[in-house]
């Protein structure tokens, strides 16, 4: 490893997909970067715990500029990290008759308007659902992606890299020192310093805000649950989503070689607004809690519109806390969070709430990620 700068150009607090992308990113292009992970590993947390879909459009509906930008953003991701795509099943997206917030006509003309392949799903298919509380079914193009092969990816990245991270380290605070600098200060009582800090911590960015006596965000959080189980034989190639509202999914998550099920009304066990309830620490607040599986509601629930899941194998859960802005409450969107210069020149707050989103960080960022390779070219013009 090459030695250690004594002021970073870049500090990226979290080692989640979006912090170690943007690392890599900005590695490429010039900067020496640093990253702090609190954990044990990389992605230890929401880069983990979700139910690992690339999205292409399909989800939101109601929300067209992130359907757009996940269908811009998906054939992209398929290919950079083709390695760690799971495409071996077939994506089912079903309308409930009653309750649904877009109705089968309404969903195919969405699709179509944003170029999204769907078709009916073939009879066999159908014949799983509930047809009194199914209106139509379809076959669309959806992929999902394996946690443990993206991080083993990731991993070797930085190593190629020579991107340093310092794990089972916490970022306490950053403060404006020497003009432009930021200090980054670590829970055991060291310090960074760098020239521009990028706060990637997901739900604890209002966490080193506020150590910051910086304002924080109007986030939402929710205690959430993921259910793994073993699917019937019949539903063992098919990754289903139940539309639009207070439903469900189920589909392969790869990491675990089990399916994934989660369901709008019962993933979430409690939630709470930092700006409105008063601030608390997610991930000490999580750690804190007993919580009870939810799976027997999900299963009896979406058994009524699949019956063959009434004989999926429940066999644990996986518990996470899932962040996002306020004002998507209402629109189901899923737009990108970059701050750029949030209080102290040079601090950047980065969080995306699906992984493809990663394209449109990246692309946000680039006039910052160029300027250390403008700045090289001028010294090295200056030497000559």
């Amino acid at each position: 490893m090459s030695k250690q700068p004594l002021v970073w150009d870049a500090v990226i607090i979290g080692g989640g997909f979006y912090g170690c992308a943007l690392a890599v990113f900005l590695r490429q292009n010039g900067h020496r970067v640093m990253i702090l992970e609190e954990n044990s590993d990389l992605m230890q947390r929401a880069s983990y715990v979700n139910q690992a879909r690339i999205h292409n459009g399909y989800h939101y509906p109601r929300s067209f500029i992130t359907a757009w930008r996940s269908l811009v953003n998906f054939p992209r991701f398929v290919i950079d990290f083709r390695e760690c795509v799971d495409n071996s099943f077939e994506k089912i997206y079903a309308i409930a008759r009653r309750g649904s917030k877009v109705n089968a006509y309404q969903f195919k003309q969405f699709c179509q308007n944003i170029g999204a392949p769907i078709r009916p799903a073939p009879t066999p298919i159908k014949r799983l659902f509930n047809a009194d509380l199914i209106e139509d079914v379809f076959t669309v193009r959806e992929f999902a992606f394996n946690a443990t092969a993206l991080r083993e990816l990731m991993h070797n990245k930085l190593t190629r890299l020579d991107i340093p991270v310092q794990f089972n380290t916490t970022a306490h605070h950053v403060e404006q020192v020497d003009g432009d600098q930021l200090l980054v200060s670590l829970a055991n009582g060291k310090t960074l310093r760098a020239k521009a800090v990028f706060n990637c911590t997901y739900a604890q960015i209002n966490t080193v805000l506020k150590n910051s006596a910086l304002p924080l965000l109007p986030m939402k959080h929710e205690i959430t649950e993921l259910a793994l189980i073993e699917p019937p034989p019949e539903l063992r190639e098919l990754g289903i989503t139940v539309m639009d509202g207070a439903f469900f999914s189920t589909m392969p998550f790869p990491a675990e070689s089990l399916h994934s099920l989660s369901h709008v009304r019962y993933t979430p066990h409690e939630s709470w607004a930092d700006l409105l309830n008063g601030y608390r620490n997610p991930y000490e607040y999580i750690a804190s809690l007993q919580i009870q599986s939810n799976e027997r509601y999900m299963i009896h629930d979406a058994q009524r519109y699949l019956p063959a899941l009434s004989k999926a194998r429940y066999v644990r859960s996986l518990y996470e806390v899932k962040t996002v802005l306020l004002k998507n409450e209402t629109d189901d969107g899923r737009p990108i969070l970059c701050r750029e210069h949030y209080g102290l020149n040079n601090l950047y707050l980065v969080m995306g709430g699906k992984i493809d989103n990663i394209y449109d960080v990246l692309k946000y960022l680039q006039q910052f990620a160029t300027t250390a390779e403008q700045e090289a070219l001028e010294i090295n013009h200056d030497k000559q």
